[in-house]
């Protein structure tokens, strides 16, 4: 009875019960413990990219193949990342109705989750641009004078002065920017859809397009007060011309009638 008890009272028999505490404290863990975060992650991926492969297969494979690699009636889509398929399928471009020189916004046909799905499937084929954050396209932070000046520089040579939209060549245009989701400008100026080009970072910041967004926030708002009186359809020099043209040259016209026909009168009395 006291060898027992000295093995009880040994220095190290405290260290020894403690650590086979723990080794059953983590064995139980292990077992019984859900799944981390991150693998619930990866298998909420798994699970989107194989609904969104079926979704591909029923309404985008007959275009652009069973794989994404393209065919005689669409682009290839490796590599657009899932800002494209957001942007693209978020408008209700895709899937297009028929062929020809612009696909036209129209009514959206899926769900916002199928949405994601399709464009998680995308993503897997290649990589790409990202769905952008809210953070990336919110008004926080963001400068609309700067932006109205980029652009001006980098954008209304085809969607005009405030975005009205305007024609360019062989039936194609530059939509309309009004009433367009911040998130949709900001994957359009990322992906470069259709006739635009893309303005990837290294062009064009991440605060540069927040800028972008908020100066077309601001001059289509429903509050927004024109200080040069009318607008004129916002159109940029085309109408202002026009309209100093015909009112202003032909106001002068009338000024100058007016007075020749009071002086030959007054010569004739």
């Amino acid at each position: 009875m006291k060898k027992l008890s000295a093995r009880r009272r040994h220095p190290l028999a405290a260290l020894v019960v403690l650590l086979l505490a723990l080794a059953c404290t983590g064995g139980l863990y292990a077992a019984f413990a859900p799944a981390d975060k991150a693998q619930a992650d990866e298998t909420a991926q798994s699970l989107a990219i194989d609904e969104g492969k079926k979704l591909y297969a029923v309404g985008c494979a007959s275009c652009h193949g069973t794989g994404g690699q393209g065919t005689t009636d669409g682009p290839s889509l490796v590599g657009v990342g899932a800002a494209a398929v957001d942007f693209q399928v978020g408008t209700g471009r895709m899937p297009a109705q028929q062929p020809g020189p612009q696909v036209p916004r129209k009514k959206v046909i899926y769900s916002q989750a199928e949405i994601d799905q399709l464009a998680a499937y995308v993503a897997s084929l290649g990589a790409g641009p990202a769905i952008p954050s809210e953070e990336k396209y919110g008004p926080e932070g963001a400068d609309s004078a700067k932006g109205g000046e980029l652009f001006r520089n980098n954008c209304a040579q085809c969607h005009n002065f405030t975005g009205k939209g305007g024609a360019l060549t062989h039936g194609k245009y530059a939509p309309s920017l009004e009433d367009v989701d911040p998130k949709h400008i900001y994957e359009a100026m990322q992906t470069g859809p259709q006739n635009m080009p893309s303005f990837p970072d290294t062009t064009l910041s991440e605060q540069n397009k927040k800028d972008i967004i908020a100066y077309l926030d601001a001059v289509n708002s429903d509050d927004t007060v024109n200080p040069g009186g009318l607008s004129l359809g916002g159109l940029g020099p085309v109408s202002e011309g026009l309209f100093g043209w015909i009112f202003g040259l032909g106001g002068c016209i009338a000024v100058a009638v007016w007075v020749a026909a009071r002086t030959a009168k007054a010569k004739k009395s």
